[in-house]
């Protein structure tokens, strides 16, 4: 039992050790990711920038998407759900891989906290106004049907909505189903895509984000799962290096 609490056991970190790591590590990320986006002005204007880039590339679908979802009041009420409570989803993700998959674990968690440091500089160097605010017309979905009634909501203190880390964090729920059953049940993992898909159409219907924020938040999965494997195996080679100078018969 101190064993699983403290070192380990069956390939995973302790218990205990893991869990006061993710606390800390979160908490970080969340008072560094209070202080980027803060220049609205330059989060107005890269807005505007990036709304003549996807109009010239025939992109701009958000406010047809918000349009016809302001005008089905059931659905933009589901909708703000879905927006509020993924991170049920996401939390119950990495605990499911941390009980039931303990040989990915230590990989998609890597992953989670290469996305966390990775977008920081990204929040700090574009900041990005949502189309809610940016794009005239738009309908705020979440302001209108939100059920915990946060006035931070509509009166924000940062910018940050490139990339869009509720794609980014779907992106990783759907990523870890998929490492931990692809080898075992390949279309149930398969089927783990779907969400991701449904929280694009719920950013781009309620107003929260751009089509290439999501290509963002894509590229960022994308960069974290390579530097997590790159982790992984520098982690790999030095503990092997530090085996073979404690036991020399191993050489």
């Amino acid at each position: 039992m101190k064993a699983a609490l403290f070192r380990g056991t069956g390939g995973r970190p302790g218990v205990l050790v893991e869990a006061g790591f993710l606390v800390l590590w979160f908490f970080i990320f969340a008072r560094l990711d209070a202080l980027v986006g803060k220049d609205f002005a330059a989060a107005e204007a890269n807005a505007l920038a990036l709304q003549t880039v996807e109009h010239l590339a025939h992109l701009d679908i958000e406010r047809s998407a918000n349009a016809w979802l302001a005008a089905h009041p059931v659905l933009g009420h589901l909708a703000v759900y879905l927006y509020r409570l993924y991170y049920l989803v996401v939390a119950g993700v990495l605990l499911w891989v941390f009980v039931r998959h303990a040989e990915v674990y230590r990989h998609v968690r890597r992953t989670m906290v290469a996305m966390m440091a990775l977008v920081l500089p990204v929040y700090w160097a574009v900041p990005m106004s949502p189309p809610r605010f940016a794009l005239p017309g738009t309908v705020d979905i979440v302001a209108r049907y939100d059920f915990l009634g946060l006035e931070s909501w509509t009166h924000p203190t940062h910018h940050t909505a490139m990339p869009s880390m509720h794609v980014g964090w779907s992106l990783w729920c759907a990523y870890a189903v998929w490492t931990a059953l692809r080898g075992t049940h390949p279309r149930l993992a398969l089927s783990a895509w779907l969400f991701p898909a449904l929280m694009v159409a719920d950013v781009f219907a309620t107003g929260n984000h751009y089509v290439l924020d999501v290509a963002g938040s894509v590229a960022l999965l994308a960069v974290a799962v390579s530097a997590a494997t790159l982790w992984g195996r520098l982690t790999a080679l030095r503990r092997t290096s530090a085996r073979l100078r404690t036991d020399p018969r191993e050489r």
